[in-house]
């Protein structure tokens, strides 16, 4: 749920006194084709003499602009996540100012209607359960598919979220949720949970279960 830079196509040519000199062509391949070698540029160097003629292995790579915001994104999280003592100061120094896409609007909803009122370890919690199953062959593989399953959320009504304050803290600190469990940038108590309940509740399945983490009011299980 990684991008690629691709090499943009170079042709040169160079005339020597009194030789006459094919031109050179050559073409960009993607970035992760090992076997396509490196783009070459002829070079012809200067001076009155019979100058000979340098082939340089010179890679040219023009990357676009997603890619370039995209780096700057992963920048910033891998600093954010250097500097970060606490899972609290991570989710304070990490970046919502930016548009979700759907899958990661249904992980921060999850989190949001799930867990807003919990501590940041159990919002985190509910976030890496949604991974989990769509990580998981037993369940959907997306993280919408995960959320929209038929009577698994119960904040889930008629097959569509409720209506998301998004001016709120909550939201803010729901999406920052998001993206750290999606970057893996924080471990999580919940570690390879794929179910969980309220501890005011007490369901038949969870004797057939493995407790993991028992975080504020939710037991959360393998």
């Amino acid at each position: 749920m990684t991008r690629r830079s691709h090499g943009l196509a170079l042709a040169a040519a160079a005339v020597a006194l009194g030789l006459t000199f094919a031109s050179a062509e050559t073409s960009g391949a993607r970035a992760q084709d090992n076997d396509a070698g490196q783009d070459q540029v002829v070079v012809a160097t200067g001076g009155s003499d019979d100058s000979a003629i340098q082939f340089v292995s010179q890679e040219v790579v023009q990357p676009t602009a997603a890619a370039a915001t995209n780096d700057v994104a992963q920048g910033k999280s891998e600093a954010a996540k250097a500097t970060a003592r606490s899972l609290r100061e991570l989710v304070e120094a990490t970046n919502t100012d930016f548009a979700l896409s759907e899958q990661m609007r249904c992980l921060a909803g999850a989190v949001y209607f799930e867990s807003r009122g919990e501590p940041l370890t159990g919002q985190l919690a509910v976030a890496q359960v949604v991974i989990n199953r769509a990580d998981s062959n037993r369940f959907p593989e997306s993280y919408c598919g995960v959320v929209y399953q038929r009577a698994q959320f119960s904040f889930v009504r008629g097959g569509s979220m409720p209506r998301i304050n998004t001016s709120s803290k909550a939201w803010n600190r729901a999406k920052a949720i998001a993206r750290i469990a999606h970057e893996g940038m924080w471990e999580s108590e919940a570690a390879d949970s794929l179910y969980f309940h309220a501890k005011y509740v007490n369901p038949s399945w969870n004797r057939k279960k493995i407790a993991r983490a028992t975080i504020n009011s939710h037991i959360f299980y393998r």
